[in-house]
């Protein structure tokens, strides 16, 4: 067979095309103790069942793909375009893919347009990306929520006989809305955050679509590890995922919400992840325009190409 008629042949024009990957650990510095990403770092000619399926597959929380941006975005400073899916779906935005893939197209050579600063393209606009200190520590600047509602009473109601708390231990409960829908339930402390055991099946006959969030703080002067000032966990049926290592778009909406009625200080960490043997820590600070920042490092675990 001539060379001419083997790049031509069925089976080479079938066969699937190489492009870089890269899987990140998230929120933390130490690999295997934060949340992971998948990156496909050109996603460019694939379309949205071959990446849902491709998000499958890989059935971590989140898969990413980079894309150039659109013309909209490149001429709203956009230096990238990213796809997010689920296993269940596409979100718009969410936090942890978005500083994990941030982290692997600058490892990729990426180069953004402006100094310190990379500006991402996504389902919810355009979002900031900061780069601090030796540039291994990324922080997004959180979207404003599209919804910030108490929840209705049959829902909540739902919610706490699904976690199995007290309906007294909830002191505060929102809708915040950032992309992903949260139902966020401020608890009477971190210490019954840790102890939830939620009851799934309850949760996911009573209200399937639902992705909820706990908090609870630390007392002062007793912080939690590596000084935190709050422990979180996220769980997210919707998306297929029945607890989330750490959720960046869940302590987005959290820092928005208890920086902004004053009680969680302008600047926090907070600890998520323990109840998977996780140990994921979250830097959160509200700046002076009233911007909330959410931000943490990210390791590099995985390197090679997929076939897709």
């Amino acid at each position: 067979m001539s060379a001419r008629h083997a790049e031509t042949s069925p089976a080479s024009m079938t066969r699937p095309e190489a492009r870089p990957f890269a899987q990140v650990d998230v929120f933390t510095r130490t690999a295997t103790r934060g949340n992971p990403v998948a990156v496909v770092l050109d996603g460019e000619g694939l379309d949205e069942a071959q990446m849902a399926a491709f998000a499958r597959w890989t059935n971590l929380s989140e898969t990413t793909f980079v894309l150039p941006p659109t013309e909209q975005g490149a001429a709203d400073g956009a230096d990238y375009r990213l796809r997010i899916f689920t296993p269940a779906g596409e979100l718009p935005f969410a936090g942890h893919p978005t500083l994990g893939s941030c982290h692997a197209w600058l490892q990729a050579g990426g180069a953004s347009r402006e100094d310190g600063v990379v500006v991402q393209e996504c389902g919810v606009g355009l979002v900031r990306i900061r780069r601090e200190g030796d540039g291994s520590r990324l922080t997004f600047a959180a979207p404003d929520p599209i919804t910030e509602t108490p929840l209705d009473a049959d829902e909540l109601e739902a919610v706490v006989a699904a976690l199995g708390v007290p309906a007294d231990a909830v002191l505060d409960h929102r809708l915040l809305d950032n992309g992903p829908g949260w139902r966020v339930l401020l608890l009477d402390s971190a210490e019954r955050v840790a102890g939830i055991s939620p009851d799934f099946t309850r949760l996911r006959v009573s209200h399937p679509d639902l992705s909820v969030g706990v908090a609870g703080l630390y007392p002062d002067g007793t912080p939690g590890p590596d000084g935190a000032a709050v422990e979180v966990r996220g769980f997210a049926l919707g998306m297929g995922i029945p607890e989330d290592p750490v959720t960046g778009s869940l302590q987005a909406v959290v820092g928005q919400w208890l920086t902004g009625d004053g009680r969680l200080p302008g600047r926090y960490v907070a600890a998520q992840g323990a109840a998977l043997g996780r140990a994921g820590r979250v830097h959160v600070a509200r700046d002076a325009a009233g911007t909330v920042w959410v931000g943490g490092d990210s390791v590099t675990v995985v390197a090679g190409t997929v076939r897709l």
